[in-house]
């Protein structure tokens, strides 16, 4: 009898078919919530049932203006970036080097599938082509840590 590996299935799943970028402009399937085997999420677009606490909480994703808009991102706000987009846009800058407006203006300017083809290459692993995840800068699939 074969032994059966239980691994992450989000490893198996090539990067092109698990981005989703949220409302805030955050990649998604590269945030540790959706990536991690403990507690995972399902992602901002994903059913509530599956979001962690804090995200199920989100004030953006949770946003009445945000729910008018039929574009389904803040960009399309008037009042954007509004003081919570400018609050997340100064942690993840600082910590991360992510810029959740930068990403924004690529949706609007370019479309979505331009941003997801930039982002597939952006966070795609040189060493396995595993997903490379934000927050540690580490490969989900082979452990390899870049700057």
């Amino acid at each position: 009898m074969k032994k059966i590996k239980n691994e992450n299935p989000v490893k198996k799943k090539p990067l092109k078919k698990i981005i989703m970028a949220a409302p805030c402009g955050m990649n998604c399937a590269v945030c540790m919530g959706y990536l991690r085997e403990k507690n995972h999420c399902v992602g901002c677009r994903g059913i509530d049932d599956g979001k962690i606490g804090h995200c199920a909480k989100c004030l953006i994703y949770n946003c009445k203006k945000l729910k008018s808009k039929s574009t389904g991102f803040c960009y399309s706000c008037p009042d954007f970036p509004c003081a919570r987009i400018k609050h997340l846009e100064k942690r993840y800058t600082t910590r991360y080097q992510i810029s959740f407006i930068d990403n924004l203006m690529q949706i609007k300017e370019k479309g979505i599938a331009a941003f997801e083809r930039a982002q597939k290459k952006k966070w795609k692993c040189p060493e396995c082509g595993g997903v490379i995840g934000c927050h540690t800068k580490k490969c989900i699939a082979c452990g390899a840590v870049f700057n």
